[in-house]
C-alpha cells in the first residue's frame, strides 16, 4: 500500500512527471547549455513571492537532489515594503512548499514610488543591489533570478520599440558593482504559460508585484495601464494567432546574431561601425 503524499510532495512530483517536458526538461537544458551551476557554488535563490521565483526555488531544490554538480542554495526574500497581508502570503506559500526562506527588509517601494520618472526601472535596480549585497554577506557567489523565456522575448521587443536598441537578456552575467558575483537565470528556457499551467494545476495562489503601478494596470480598462511590458505581451499574443512560432523565432534570432549584416553594434561599452570592417575588406582585396 503506497503512502499518501504531503501537499508539497505532490507539487514536487508534478514538476518531475506531469510537467517534465515543459518545465523540468527546459530547466535542466538551460542549466547545462549556459553552464549556470558549477560544483561548489553557493547560490542565493531570490524569492519575490510570485509564481516564477517560487517555481524556481522548487526547481533548484530538485536540482540539488538530482543534479550532476553539488552546490549550496539559500532562499533569499527581500521585503521591499509589502503590506502585512502580502508578507504573510509569501511566508505561507514558502511553508506550504517547504522553502526555507531568509527574509530581510528594505524601503525600496517608498523610494521607487517617490520617483517621478522610470519608477519600475529604479525599483528593479535597487532590488538587485540589495539582493547582491545580502547574498555576498551570506557567502554566496551567485544570485538566481526568476526571469523566463517570455521575459527574454518581451525584453528584446521592448528594447527595439522603446529604447532603440537590439538587445537581449543574457542567461547569466557578471556583476559590475559586486566583483566575484554572478547573476543566473535558471528559468531561461521555460515559457510563462507553462508556469501558469503548473500553478493552476496545483491550485496555488502567489503574490503579484504588489506596488501601485501594477495596481493601476489591473484597474485600467485595457489591462495595460502604464505597463509597456504588458502592452508587448498583448502584441505578441495577437501575433501568435497568425504565427504560432514567433516567440521561438525571436529566441533563436538572439542566439544567432549576424554581426556582418549590422551597420553598427556595441560591445564592452564600445561602439563599432560596419565601415571598420568594410574598409579593411577592401584593402584585403
Amino acid at each position: 500500500m503506497s503512502r499518501e503524499l504531503l501537499p508539497y510532495q505532490e507539487i514536487e512530483r508534478s514538476i518531475i512527471r506531469k510537467y517534465r517536458k515543459t518545465i523540468w526538461s527546459p530547466f535542466t537544458l538551460a542549466v547545462k547549455r549556459y553552464e549556470l551551476v558549477q560544483p561548489g557554488d553557493k547560490i542565493a535563490v531570490c524569492i519575490s513571492g510570485g509564481k516564477d521565483s517560487m517555481l524556481m526555488a522548487k526547481l533548484m531544490q530538485e536540482l540539488q537532489r538530482h543534479g550532476d554538480h553539488p552546490f549550496e542554495a539559500v532562499y533569499l526574500c527581500m521585503d521591499p515594503g509589502y503590506a502585512p497581508a502580502n508578507r504573510k502570503k509569501i511566508e505561507d506559500n514558502a511553508a506550504l512548499l517547504q522553502i526555507p526562506l531568509t527574509i530581510f527588509e528594505s524601503g525600496i517601494f517608498d523610494a521607487a514610488n517617490a520617483a517621478e520618472k522610470n519608477p519600475c526601472y529604479l525599483c528593479a535596480r535597487m532590488r538587485r543591489g540589495h539582493l547582491y549585497a545580502k547574498a555576498r554577506e551570506m557567502g554566496c557567489n551567485k544570485i538566481a533570478l526568476g526571469h523566463h523565456f517570455s521575459d527574454v522575448i518581451e525584453t528584446t521587443v521592448m528594447g527595439m520599440f522603446y529604447s532603440s536598441k537590439l538587445e537581449a537578456m543574457p542567461p547569466k552575467l557578471h556583476s559590475r558593482n559586486f566583483p566575484g558575483m554572478t547573476l543566473i537565470r535558471p528559468l531561461y528556457c521555460i515559457h510563462e504559460e507553462d508556469i501558469i499551467a503548473w500553478k493552476n494545476y496545483n491550485h496555488l495562489e502567489f503574490l503579484q508585484c504588489a506596488c501601485r503601478f501594477t495596481e493601476n494596470r489591473d484597474a485600467s480598462l485595457d489591462g495595460i495601464g502604464e505597463s509597456r511590458r504588458q502592452e508587448i505581451k498583448f502584441l505578441l499574443r495577437e501575433l501568435r494567432k497568425t504565427n504560432p512560432n514567433i516567440e521561438k523565432s525571436i529566441f533563436s534570432a538572439v542566439h544567432s546574431v549576424c554581426l556582418d549584416t549590422f551597420p553598427g553594434y556595441k560591445t564592452e561599452d564600445e561602439y563599432h561601425s560596419f565601415l571598420e570592417r568594410f574598409d579593411r575588406m577592401e584593402k584585403e582585396e
